[in-house]
């Protein structure tokens, strides 16, 4: 049976490898130059970590980790025979794979908080898993790409996230994203004008679905969640909200009139978007969606999304938001936080439709031996470490080539790879050294490879 993989995981090939390199050294890059250090978590954390933190929808795409030995033994035996799955998990599994890298963040940040210095900028590019459909874009396993600020409530925070992004973007030369911004209080404010506050959840993750399934379709899931027809009718506006982002500000201001917490999210925005309006971006398009909400529970403030240029069929390939009460959630309240995460690899492919990647070099020696004489291996050898110990990448032909065939083999291996050098003969440590560009051969010492290589 040929082996395979599971669904929703890839394997990478060298040039693909130089590839997702290239952008996360891009974003990294960025990363620094704004102030984030890097930290790493693990793998997998504790269940109770993670669940409840992303919603009924972001448990169910949790992946569990089975506990070691024989995890059956612990089990309730009713709940066994009822084959109740949902309930059993929590007795036989204690640990899962992060869902994403914002919710491990904040266990780090209340774990080691007494070694950090607040305001605290971090960085973090590692993978995730989501028992997810898998489909173009969407993976089971794949990279989040995170910068967070705690410890600051400063809306200046908010306007460098957006900074950032279009930095990234533009490096990469994917100009004309959209950079969709929103405020959780605003909804907040809606639901609370339309009657609906009790439902905000279930308001908001139908609300988000707009640009996905339909007007139709988001009011059908409002009214399956016990939202009014009343209210559903009070909220028709914001399905065909136009005009610049001052004008969709100036309606939302008349619409959240009776609402403190709308009115402190409209003017929140408000900072935001005059901010950049004053600093200007570099290629990206800033745009308020009043429908963006985001499913995730624990966004307070600013919400943000990253569209692919127009043309590209390609969900979000970025998001995040302002998260003040996440921390509470681990026993440390009033520790405010915000923070965006880059989606490598939708931002692969979005680069790999638009053919927007340079030619990358493969990790390849720059001197290559070849073996076609076993008595001279050891002084090969020898000249190799020599080599790379002046920082000269190089390697020796492994086998031994006696015909002509296993000869042409090695200059052929040398052309596939294009090696830059081959030395193709050692006679009394004097080497017959060819450029494989020019195709000029001629005989050296070692330290005049050295000097003709560097």
């Amino acid at each position: 049976m040929k082996p395979s993989i599971p669904k929703g995981t890839r394997d990478f090939s060298p040039t693909e490898v130089a590839n997702r390199t290239y952008i996360m050294n891009t974003i990294k890059t960025a990363f620094e130059t704004f102030g984030f250090q890097p930290i790493e978590t693990p793998s997998f954390e504790n269940s109770s970590t993670l669940m409840g933190k992303y919603g009924e929808e972001g448990d169910r795409l949790i992946f569990k980790i089975l506990n070691s030995g024989d995890f059956l033994k612990k089990a309730d035996e009713k709940l066994l025979s009822e084959k109740e799955s949902i309930k059993v998990t929590s007795q036989i599994s204690e640990k899962a794979l992060r869902y994403d890298l914002t919710v491990p963040f904040a266990r780090y940040v209340v774990q080691h908080q007494n070694e950090i210095t607040f305001p605290f900028k971090r960085y973090q590019i590692q993978p995730v898993w989501r028992a997810d459909r898998p489909q173009k874009g969407r993976f089971r396993e794949f990279y989040q790409c995170d910068a967070d600020v705690v410890g600051s409530q400063s809306l200046w925070q908010e306007v460098e996230f957006i900074q950032l992004y279009d930095t990234v973007f533009s490096k990469l030369g994917l100009e004309n994203t959209t950079i969709k911004i929103n405020n959780r209080k605003i909804l907040s404010g809606i639901a609370e004008v339309i009657g609906a506050q009790e439902k905000l959840i279930d308001f908001t993750v139908a609300l988000d679905k707009l640009d996905k399934i339909g007007q139709e379709k988001v009011e059908a899931e409002m009214l399956s969640k016990g939202i009014t027809e009343e209210a559903i009718q009070k909220v028709q506006p914001l399905f065909s909200f136009e005009g610049s982002n001052l004008d969709k500000l100036t309606s939302l201001e008349k619409m959240l009139s009776t609402s403190e917490e709308g009115k402190n999210g409209v003017e929140e925005l408000r900072f935001v978007i005059n901010s950049i309006t004053e600093l200007g971006l570099q290629s990206a398009n800033l745009e308020v969606d009043v429908t963006l909400a985001r499913g995730l529970n624990y966004y307070t403030g600013a919400i943000f999304e990253v569209a692919a240029p127009k043309g590209v069929k390609m969900g979000s390939i970025g998001g995040g938001g302002r998260y003040d009460d996440l921390t509470g959630i681990f026993g440390m309240p009033d520790v405010s936080g915000v923070g965006i995460s880059f989606g490598l690899d939708r931002i692969y492919l979005v680069l790999e439709e638009l053919k927007l990647f340079q030619s990358v070099d493969l990790p390849k020696p720059k001197v290559l031996f070849l073996n076609f004489d076993a008595e001279t291996d050891i002084v090969k050898m020898k000249a190799i470490t020599t080599l790379r110990n002046a920082g000269i990448k190089c390697e020796m032909y492994p086998d031994l080539a006696i015909s002509n065939n296993q000869q042409k083999k090695q200059w052929k291996y040398a052309t596939n790879r294009e090696i830059e050098f081959v030395v193709s003969k050692v006679e009394k440590e004097r080497y017959l050294l060819k450029n494989m560009q020019n195709f000029e051969q001629t005989e050296c010492s070692l330290a005049e490879i050295i000097e003709k290589v560097k």
